[in-house]
Parts: C-alpha cells; structure tokens; sequence
C-alpha cells in the first residue's frame, strides 16, 4: 500500500488496532529505529518532525482510515500537515486487527488516545525539563509543545530527547471538549479521491514479476471431492501453465480452502478457459442438501418445544390461560455478502528462505498470516501480510481460505500466484448467513395487553464452521436481538432447536439481528394490527417504561454484550424510546398516517448503538411496489466522524434493501443455484429512494458499532409499510418470494 503525505486540510487518514503489547512495541520498535522516536507500535515521529501513524484496520468503504486519526492527532497536538499514514501487514504486536463486528471506534476510542496521549506527556515531559518547569503548565499543540509564555520547541527538536524517557504506564487523557476534530462536520474522506478516480489499490490490482493467475472448480456440494479431471485438456489452452489438484479439507471447515483443482495461466481469460476445459467429475458432500426441504424442517423444528434459553415466569401456563393468542412465523433464507469485489489475494513464497509474502484484501490479516502459515508447514513468522483496499468486505473478507488457496498455488507453481474469485465462485463456494426460522406468541389479556411471550429460533450457528456438533444457536448469536430484547412482559419464553449444518455458516453484516429483528419488529407490528392499536404505541408498550436491563432482569443466566461489559454499555430502554420518538417526529408519522401514507417502523439495539427505521412504501403506475422515502434516527453514543456514520447508515438501509426485496440463496443437490447479480440481485439505483434522511443524536455514552447497526431494522421497517399499504403480511424474506 506505501505511505502517503497528505495536507493540512485532508490528514485525516485512519488507523485501528488495539494497544496490547504497547510498551514491547516500544522496545523493539527502538532497536529497529535509531534516529525515530516511537512511543509504542502505532506512532513514530522523526527527528525532521514526521510524524507517522500505522493503520491497523483495514479500510473496506467504511472511512476507518479518516476516522481513527483523530483520536491520535487530537491527544499528541500533531500538525496535520506533517501526518504520515502507514498500512500496518499483520503482526501481533498491533493487538486485534480484525476489522469486524463494528468494533474500530467502539473498541479503540480510548486506546489510541492512548497512544497520543502516551507520545504528548513524553513531549512534554522532555520540554519541560529543559525549561525547567512543571509539565502542568506546557501544552501541545501544531507539532509543538508551549511553556505559555512564548517559548516552544517542536516536535522534531523533542523527538530524540524523548527517546530517552521511560514510557509512562498511565497518562490523562485530554477532557473531550479540547479534541479538535473529533465528532465535528465536514471531514474529509482521505482516500476519496483515489477510489473515485482509480488510484485506489484492491487485491486484483497488485502484480508482480513473473505472476500468474490461478483460478478453482471447487466441489459444487461442500465436502465434495474430485474423482476425475482432464488436465492434459486445460493445459491444452494457450497461456494454461499448470493445474493440479488441492487438498479437500474435512470437517469442521473452519478457514480451510474448499479443494478443488486450480489451473494456473499467464492471465485470468486463459485460467477460466483452461478451468472450463476440465470436466470435472464431483463425489460425495452434502449432496442430499436441498433448501426447499431445510425450510420445511426448520419450521417443524420451532413448531415443538425446544431447549429453554431465556425464562422468566411461566409463559407456557400465561399463553394456555390468554384472553387471546396470537402466532406467526418468519423464515429468512441463506444469504451472502456480495461485495462489489470477490474475492483475491496475491502470495509470492521466497525459493531460498521458505517466507511467503501476501498481499489481499483482509479484514483479519493476523488470521490469514496464521491459516497461510498452517497450510505451509511453516512458523507464523515466515508470513508477511500486506493489506490493500477492500472492496467491501461485509464479514466474508475476515475468512482467508482465498488467501491459503493462493500461498498453495504459488508453492506449487514457483513463482508468484494470484487466485481469482469470480462473481460465480464468491455465491457458490463463500460463507452464508444462516438460513432461519422462527415462530413467536403472544398471550393478550381481555384489554389487549400483552402477558406472555414466546420465541422458538432454529438455524444453524456459526458455530458449526468451526467445531464438529453444533446444531444450536450460540449464546453470542442469541444476544443480538433476542437475549438482550427489553420486554415489559411478566411471562417469556425462548426456546431453541436444532439446526443441521449444511453449508460453511459465518458472519455477515449485523449477523444473527438479521433474522431476530426481522422476526420481532414484524410481530409486533402484528400485536399492534391485531389489537388496533398504532405499531409505535404497541411497541412502546412492550419496550416499557425507561431504565436499563441486566441479565438478571431479562431472564437470562448470562449475556453477550458483544464483548463490552453491562455497566459501561448496558441496555438501556431509553435510548430506544428516544430514537423512537425522533424518527417517528421526522417521518411525520401522525400526520402521514391520517393523509394515508403507508409507513412502517421498526428499532432495534445491536453492537451497542440504537437505530430506528421508518420506511415509506408507494405503489408505482404499474403496479409494482417501491420504498419512496426513508428516515433513520441513530444513537450511537459520542460519533467521531458524522459525515462516515451518515454514509455507513445509508449504506446499510441501500444493503437492508437487498436482503428485504431481492436476497435468497437456495440449494439443489447440495449445489447453490444463483450464478450472478442476475439471479441474485442487489439493490439497483432506480430503487434506491429518493430521499434517505439520517439524523445523529447527540450523546455523552461511549461510542457503539456503525457499520451493523442500521441493517436490522431495515426489512422489518419495509414488510412493515408494505403491510401498511396492501394489507399483505409478509413472513418470509425475501419481498420477491412472497410475491410469487
């Protein structure tokens, strides 16, 4: 990726990772860098003033690399203009690099403040020293330390004097109110211009001497294996170098490579003609998969009790004794990321030494360099990984099997290897976002108050990738939206059930709230139908009155607060009464529901952030339906960058969208059937609506998640509105299939 010397105007260039390890950085830092001063693995400044920041999250559309910065820049008092950023490769010594889970800003807020704080009070420490006065009185600001009085030196003057202090094991970190930059209007987008314009470096834009491009048939059913195969065929193509067969891997998958057999050419053109020139014969798998079947026994599964995971009261007794009960059931199907780019990675493997060097768009370098290492039968420290652009990444970019499949393909070829996924490859062969079914109950009383809930879930976890004989939900996926779900109802219930395995399961944007808001958001809306009451009152209601929740209070043994302890970020019904109220405030909801405006709403609480949706749906001249306008209210506790958090939201309601009208993988003979954006669509431009209005609440709490937060209500907000206008429920995703 290189460096880059930015302006004073756009140095608000990113980095992420935690600051574990930060005084071992130091030390080894020092050894390598005589003449620079490094105040741990993130930041040097060298003797000509410098300064240099290391990017340890990967930037994937989402802004990280104009967002991080400001932490750092506004605790050390650096000067933009003299602002370096540096892509971080893999190393340890950087803490968690996984770009995933929402968890840049929320995760990082106070570590690399840290990290400027930690170099600022070393400044000026070594400044105040010199002019023998109290640091008290020193301050930093423009790359300079000043003693008040006029004097200051700058940091290029400070920087080897300060190599010299010890590192300090505890700093304050400067109140808020004199962060200079941090949650104020107009940032810019540093890299920008290079995404717009081309400049940008992606996977499939690294080459290097002598690289070849290799393309995969991969087993069409997960675990298959090849029993024949016409190589002599393949080379026969002009430019075909090689082919040869990888290893099948065995259960649990895990980030191993599917098999298959590669064919290796002097470009990607010859490697898809010599890949179709194989005719494979397949073997074996999950051959007898079929999603049809799959839904049919899932919804047997949650029409019987399953195994308790959340009681409180005796929901069973309230629903058998209720005024009234009311039942349905929602399905979501498999889905994937379909990023704009597929998968591809770039691996050269030194002939003397054995080190293999990596280039790929990851959003977990550590993870690739330690799978490519495994696969290699080499030691972890002979894996360099360097991180180009991502063109999205949604989840499927933390998994490294593409990138094993190019560090084997280089081995086998001897020179430099770059695998390239197709747009086929990435729906046929990546990682799916659980197919799910649900089935939920109310007890009603005879005022038509709700007294029982119940909640039977059944998909297969995420777990089961990784570990044989898992067929239940995680506690992990349980807590995004159904574990954690403020209810103000004396009797609940949440039961699970089992879920064979039959694809490779892993995360996908905002992950299990995918189908959970999906399934809650939708009922209620049914309670309020049900019970003639308006969906905000009715999901008030059920929220009840302001306070926070412990696990305790939920009904739940313990609970997954995706990593964050319950007192700093705990659930907090008041937060989502407030994003409530402003969104239903701007979407003019009493007004638009008396002029007959079809509008649906929907809110939900994940990766510590709270997000509501209303959505306005129309029928066009021809019939067809279409999401005109759309409001999203957001708290998302202290936001760093407004204009990034803007654009993520935006962006997750364009990808709701998606998963609501058009997102469905489904399987024959253990084979998926979809091929392209033909056969799975995403949102296209004329769909989008006209106007998507997103508004920030302002907020004292610790930051939350982002990236994730505004998928989950969006569907719900949509099936909502469209039962608004057509008085159609729609139980199961996507809109498309309830159509037919």
């Amino acid at each position: 990726m290189g460096d880059f010397t930015i302006t004073r105007r756009a140095f608000l260039m990113g980095v992420g990772a935690g600051v574990a390890g930060l005084a071992l950085g130091v030390r080894r830092a020092r050894a390598e860098t005589s003449n620079i001063f490094v105040p741990g693995p993130f930041l040097q400044i060298a003797n000509d003033g410098t300064v240099t920041i290391f990017c340890a999250r990967s930037e994937m559309g989402q802004g990280i690399r104009s967002s991080l910065p400001l932490l750092i820049a506004d605790e050390l008092g650096a000067d933009p203009a003299e602002i370096r950023i540096m892509q971080a490769d893999g190393d340890a010594r950087f803490g968690d690099q996984d770009t995933d889970g929402s968890g840049s800003i929320r995760g990082l807020f106070d570590e690399m403040r840290t990290v400027g704080a930690t170099a600022r009070v070393m400044l000026v420490s070594c400044a105040a020293r010199q002019w023998k006065v109290a640091p008290s009185t020193c301050i930093a600001k423009d790359d300079a330390v000043h003693d008040g009085r006029g004097n200051h030196f700058r940091f290029a003057e400070l920087a080897m004097p300060a190599s010299s202090i010890p590192v300090p094991k505890k700093v304050a970190l400067r109140p808020l109110r004199e962060l200079a930059h941090v949650g104020k209007e107009s940032l810019p987008l540093v890299d920008g211009h290079d995404f717009v314009t081309g400049k940008a470096s992606y996977g499939a834009d690294v080459r290097l001497p002598g690289m070849l491009t290799a393309v995969i048939a991969r087993p069409p059913a997960l675990g298959g294996k090849a029993t024949k195969f016409d190589g002599g065929a393949a080379k026969a193509i002009t430019g075909v170098r090689h082919v040869f067969e990888l290893k099948s891997p065995s259960p649990p998958y895990g980030y191993q490579p599917l098999g298959g057999v590669a064919v290796i050419a002097d470009h990607t053109w010859a490697a898809l003609k010599g890949r179709a020139a194989l005719g494979v014969t397949w073997q074996g798998g999950e051959i007898d998969h079929d999603s049809d079947r799959e839904r049919a026994a899932l919804l047997a599964v949650v029409r019987a009790p399953g195994e308790i995971a959340r009681k409180k009261g005796d929901a069973t007794h309230a629903l058998s004794v209720a005024a009234r009960t009311i039942e349905a059931e929602y399905l979501v199907p498999y889905l994937i990321h379909a990023a704009m780019e597929p998968p591809a990675a770039v691996a050269r493997i030194d002939s003397q030494t054995g080190d293999c060097e990596i280039w790929a768009p990851t959003q977990s370098p550590q993870d690739a360099q330690s799978e490519v290492a495994t696969a290699l039968g080499i030691d972890k420290s002979k894996v360099t990984v360097h991180v180009t652009f991502l063109g999205g990444g949604f989840g499927r970019k933390s998994k490294p099997d593409f990138i094993v499949e190019a560090a084997l393909c280089a081995r086998a070829a001897g020179v430099p290897v770059r695998v390239q996924w197709t747009r086929e490859d990435e729906l046929r062969h990546g990682y799916y976002h659980a197919v799910s079914a649900q089935s939920l109950a109310a007890g009603l009383d005879a005022s038509g108050h709700v007294t029982a809930w119940r909640q039977r879930v059944a998909y297969p976890t995420i777990s089961s990738t990784f570990a044989n004989g898992k067929e239940r939900a995680s506690d992990f996926e349980l807590a995004q939206g159904v574990m954690d779900l403020p209810l103000a109802v004396p009797h609940v219930l949440v039961e699970t059930g089992k879920a064979t395995p039959h694809l490779r399961i892993g995360w996908l944007r905002s992950v299990a709230n995918i189908q959970q808001a999906f399934a809650v958001q939708s009922f209620i809306d049914e309670l309020a139908t049900a019970t003639r009451r308006d969906p905000r009152d009715m999901l008030l209601e059920i929220l009840g009155p302001a306070r926070t929740l412990s696990a305790a209070g939920q009904g739940v043994k313990k609970l997954d607060n995706y990593g964050a302890p319950l007192d700093r970020h705990p659930i907090d019904v008041a937060r989502l009464q407030r994003v409530i109220a402003r969104v239903t405030e701007s979407a003019g909801w009493d007004a638009a529901k008396k002029s007959g405006r079809a509008l649906g709403l929907a809110v939900h609480r994940s990766f510590l952030s709270y997000v509501a949706v209303v959505a306005s749906v129309v029928k066009k001249p021809d019939g067809a339906l279409a999401v005109d306008e759309a409001w999203i209210v957001a708290d998302a506790g202290l936001v760093v960058n407004p204009d990034r958090v803007r654009a993520q939201l935006e962006g997750a309601f364009v990808f709701g969208m998606s998963l609501a009208l058009h997102g469905a993988i489904t399987i024959k003979s253990g084979a998926v059937e979809q091929r392209g954006f033909r056969d799975y669509p995403i949102t296209r431009i004329g769909e989008v609506p006209r106007a998507i209005h997103v508004e920030l609440l302002a907020s004292d709490r610790p930051p939350g998640g982002v990236g994730e937060p505004g998928v989950p209500p969006v569907a719900p907000a949509i099936m909502n509105a469209i039962f608004s206008l057509t008085a159609k429920r729609v139980r199961e995703l996507p809109l498309v299939r309830a159509l037919r």
